[in-house]
């Protein structure tokens, strides 16, 4: 009979469980075991709530192997003494450094080294409320009960006649009160188990709060010899890891890597933990199992993290940016190359005649296959404009016309496909925040077209802070009609995001507009935006002082998105991100909050700390890696997470270049710019000076010191004095000529300053409440549609889902025409109906003890001018044969439709007015949440033979129903056109999966070639 084995690649250590036999192994705490057999690949699920050992019984209970039945029973077995111990004596050192590990049956385990000749020991808590000890000695390889005793214990006696690792096992599973100790020479296995800061000059340790009154968790930090120059560290935590794997790492300073020496040791750790992890993750090669194969790629590149061994255009650009620019611009800028693709050699020949030549960014696979539903490839911009600034001349030469064409075919593309010209917006989805269950309504899940009808505040501030770029380097490479063409865009749309996201109630910039019939923002608010907003210039001093003090911060630090979503697992919902932290950072340093600034430095430093690595995210009321729900199991997260996430090493390196010793690389030199609190400087030991060193720009040497003045009071920062420039006074910006092959620059802070800024934090809510109206939204209410009565639209309103006290809103259009309903029901219109005339609504739920709102409701339409146009229509002539209604769509429509070389018109169609074309479909190429085979298409409508208006649709994925294939309204395409008789074509245009990019990728629209075909049933048009 095949084995049962734990699934995935993070478990493959695990043994195999076999049916009928016991197996023993490490269950670690919050995660969710995948079971599979293998004969039939059935899914089940082994939810473990705590960490422990447990015995495991996996039975199959009848003999139908296609369907078996299995039972799984587990029996705890947990520590028998309620706090961890440690063996203290070893070298003279009583302190609690040597924790003994639990390894089930009531035994305890610890590996020291130990010189040779006698070590007087004892076995105790680290505050000794449980000891043990023993007046006499102890030889090895000889079981000794030991005596149970207080903080008097008598110290026992260890001789050994060899330096070298010894165990010491601690078994109480006969007498917990006079367990036996054993000491034995380590072997092989053993050697996991050795304290890592033996032997090291300083030991520094962290104890940190956490959610659970009373317990905190303690970050050990040490350093070998602390005067070397390049210093070699090792550090340890008592906290839980979100994988398996030692409580301990080390690492090493590098000579071309920069260093800091802030005064205090576990400071400069964690920087170098930083640079330690942003070398592990350069890479000569990159992989991922969607493309070649899974086979490596060359590329001297970042990787995305230990899970992560790819490269993606967001969290590389946001990485760069954020601080990887600045360092090791090189390697970045291969990054960033390696995200720009021509098109297929095929295909050139058969582009739409408007889609302009040559590379562009890639959009990487995503939400409905990608591009336009997902616009955030312009974050490509951030992190080259640092390369450009960071590279040596040579190197940024050859490096300026791949910036200028890549953005220049994006922007262009972008601009026919993706942007709206009747708000100025560009529409798609949410930069980062794409795992569509996690920050948008429940319905629009399934109905993927309106996410890619949306806007987003991220994705708009990207492309502005992309088009003023783009215009910088038209200019430097003599494009002058293309400067004054992307800087007017670049305007326009500061215009438009200000315009279409600040809620002046809330004084903060909504996440995102809901879709095409409900054009009105959500009170939704996302740190990633309100950031990019603040440090872009989009958002002038006032507002983003404002949205600083505003946006709520947790305990721990802040969450990415808020309100929270309710019934939904962590991951960005209920969610820190360190790289959004250090977003988050940057803008309230921009404004010089200083308690927003603490909160932030407090988060990142204590994420890093206790977690051995800089994380992928953690749980923001928790500050957990991974907190298990035992009530709401399925609630259990993040579901996903990463040591050394590149973004979030980043954001750290960021933290201490930028904000702290303020080295910021602008064209043409260095900007000096620090911001240290009172705060900050206590973190770094309140000494008079701190030093980052090694830093190199364009090849030459910087070290930067700060003189830092008598601590300050806590909510106080230290304004610059005065800067030099080996010892020569300059201003903040130096300029490239100005500096030395070697650089001292010395920066003099003045005395503390107080600041009353505000800052809003989340007080007083336990992590697992999931019901709490101060963190939570309500889930968004449904409208069961909208009719005409007596010559007035009633809209029904529906909401099954939310319990309590509430209170609805309506919005007519995406402007709001009512609020304050008490209940759910059916609301009447009292506007004046127009002839002929579309009316859309939409509707929200409020908590009134917060005011948080839900996501609204899908809308519905009133539409007494609906055309609907089969395909098999006497008026439309297409490519490609007609298949009849079948079992997967009910109507005649167009298989597999949609070649470069298919076409498809609709002749003699009345128009009059504003109308929105769409295309009814269905795309099943790929699943919803993935792939590069959006069907993109263009519409044109011509009149007396011409092209009168044109612009594309798009057509996503859609989840199959069984045999079923759903069909779906494309996204619209508007126009507005005087009364007459007009034709409809509708033709190619692209995809992700034209781009060569992606002639590797495993599934469609990849190595068999690009695939930009849906199933075509109808077209519609409705009056707007």
């Amino acid at each position: 009979m095949s084995p049962f084995k734990v699934a995935g690649p993070e478990w493959t250590k695990y043994p195999d469980f076999s049916a009928d036999s016991r197996k023993e192994t490490s269950i670690f705490p919050g995660q969710v075991y995948p079971m599979y057999y293998q004969n039939n690949g059935q899914n089940n699920r082994l939810v473990v709530t705590e960490k422990g050992l447990l015995d495991i019984q996996v039975k199959v209970t009848n003999a139908d192997l296609a369907a078996p039945a299995i039972e799984f029973s587990m029996v705890r077995d947990d520590p028998n003494y309620s706090e961890s111990l440690y063996l203290k004596g070893i070298d003279g050192n009583l302190e609690p450094v040597l924790q003994m590990v639990y390894q089930g049956d009531k035994q305890y385990v610890m590996v020291a080294k130990l010189t040779m000749g006698e070590h007087k020991i004892k076995i105790a808590s680290a505050q000794e409320g449980i000891g043990f000890g023993l007046n006499g000695v102890i030889a090895l390889n000889n079981p000794v009960k030991m005596q149970r005793c207080d903080a008097q214990c008598q110290l026992a006696t260890v001789r050994v006649e060899q330096e070298g690792y010894y165990k010491f096992l601690l078994d109480a599973s006969q007498d917990e009160n006079a367990p036996l100790l054993q000491v034995s020479v380590a072997g092989d296995s053993d050697l996991g188990m050795i304290n890592p800061h033996e032997g090291h000059e300083l030991i520094e340790k962290r104890e940190y709060e956490t959610y659970k009154p009373g317990v905190t968790e303690t970050a050990t930090f040490s350093v070998k010899r602390a005067s070397d120059e390049y210093r070699s560290y090792a550090q340890s935590t008592t906290q839980e890891l979100r994988d398996p794997g030692d409580s301990f790492t080390t690492y090493q300073e590098q000579a071309d890597l920069p260093r800091l020496r802030s005064g205090n040791m576990v400071f400069d750790a964690l920087f170098a933990l930083a640079t330690h992890e942003m070398r592990q993750n350069s890479v000569a090669q990159v992989k991922d199992g969607s493309y070649n194969g899974g086979q490596a790629i060359p590329c001297d590149c970042f990787e995305t993290g230990a899970k992560w061994h790819y490269v993606w255009t967001r969290d590389l650009s946001y990485a760069t940016d954020l601080g990887l620019g600045a360092l090791d611009p090189m390697r970045a800028r291969n990054s960033l190359r390696f995200k720009l693709s021509d098109f297929r050699a095929e295909l050139t020949s058969d582009l739409d005649s408007l889609i302009p030549q040559g590379r562009q960014i890639i959009q990487d696979t995503g939400t409905g296959g990608s591009w336009p539903i997902s616009t955030d490839r312009m974050s490509w911009a951030l992190g080259a404009e640092r390369v450009l600034a960071a590279l040596p001349d040579a190197e940024r030469r050859a490096f300026l016309p791949d910036v200028f064409e890549g953005l220049s075919n994006t922007i262009e593309s972008d601009r026919l496909a993706a942007f709206d010209s009747a708000d100025g917006l560009y529409v798609g989805e949410q930069s980062f925040l794409d795992w569509r269950d996690q920050t948008y309504a429940k319905w629009i899940t399934a109905d993927i077209a309106h996410i890619g009808m949306s806007k987003s505040l991220s994705t708009n501030v990207t492309h502005y802070q992309g088009l003023l770029l783009a215009a910088r380097v038209a200019g430097e490479l003599g494009h002058d009609e293309l400067v004054i063409r992307y800087n007017q865009w670049a305007g326009d749309l500061k215009l438009a995001i200000n315009r279409a996201f600040w809620l002046a109630d809330e004084k903060m910039y909504a996440s995102l507009i809901n879709t095409t019939t409900d054009q009105s923002p959500a009170y939704k608010f996302d740190l990633l935006g309100e950031s990019l907003a603040i440090l872009a210039g989009v958002a002038d001093e006032a507002q983003a002082k404002e949205i600083i003090s505003r946006y709520p911060m947790g305990p721990y630090g802040a969450p990415v998105y808020f309100p929270q979503q309710p019934d939904m697992p962590v991951y960005h919902n209920r969610a820190i991100w360190p790289f959004v932290s250090a977003y988050g950072l940057k803008a309230a340093a921009m404004v010089q909050n200083v308690a927003v600034v603490d909160h932030h430095i407090d988060s990142l430093m204590r994420g890093a700390a206790l977690n051995l690595s800089n994380m992928e995210n953690l749980e923001w009321l928790s500050g957990q890696p991974s907190l298990m729900d035992l009530t709401h199991p399925d609630l259990t997260g993040p579901v996903i997470n990463s040591q050394r996430q590149l973004w979030s090493v980043g954001g750290y390196l960021g933290m201490v270049t930028d904000t702290t010793f303020g080295y910021k690389v602008e064209e043409g030199g260095i900007r000096i710019k620090p911001f240290v609190t009172a705060h900050l400087h206590k973190l770094m030991g309140a000494k008079p000076e701190a030093a980052l060193k090694g830093l190199n720009y364009r090849g030459k040497q910087i070290d930067i010191v700060l003189q830092l003045p008598e601590l300050g009071g806590e909510g106080s920062y230290y304004p610059v004095r005065s800067i030099t420039l080996n010892g020569a006074p300059v201003g903040e910006q130096i300029s490239e000529n100005m500096l030395a092959p070697s650089n001292r620059i010395e920066v003099t802070l003045g005395a503390a300053v107080a600041d009353d800024q505000g800052i809003r934090l989340i007080k007083d809510v336990t992590p697992l409440d999931v019901e709490n109206r101060q963190v939570f939204a309500p889930t968004e209410p449904t409208l069961l549609g909208v009719s005409e009565q007596s010559g007035k639209l009633v809209v029904a309103l529906q909401d099954s889902v939310n319990k309590g006290a509430l209170s609805y809103n309506i919005y007519r259009d995406g402007k709001q025409v009512a609020s304050g309903l008490d209940r759910a029901t059916n609301w009447v219109d009292d506007m004046v109906l127009q002839p002929g005339q579309a009316y859309c609504y939409s509707a929200e739920a409020v908590y009134p003890e917060s005011g948080n709102r839900s996501h609204h409701a899908k809308p519905v339409c009133y539409q007494p001018a609906l055309q609907h146009i089969a395909i098999d229509g006497a008026n439309v002539s297409h490519t490609g044969s007609v298949s009849a209604a079948d079992g997967a769509i009910p109507v005649p429509y167009l298989k597999d439709w949609g070649r470069p070389d298919d076409s498809l018109l609709v002749q003699g169609v009345k128009l009059d007015g504003k109308h929105a074309i769409r295309l009814q479909y269905s795309n099943a190429q790929h699943a919803i949440n993935l792939g590069v085979t959006n069907g993109v298409k263009r519409i044109s409508v011509l009149g007396g033979g011409k092209v009168v208006a044109s612009g594309m649709v798009q057509m996503p994925h859609v989840m199959k129903e069984g045999d079923l294939k759903p069909l779906r309204d494309s996204t619209p395409f508007v126009v507005d056109l005087p009364a007459g008789e007009y034709d409809i074509r509708v033709s190619d245009f692209y995809n992700m999966s034209y781009l060569k990019a992606n002639d590797t990728y495993n599934d469609a629209g990849g190595q068999k070639g690009a695939v930009n075909l849906i199933d075509l049933a109808s077209i519609t048009i409705s009056a707007r």
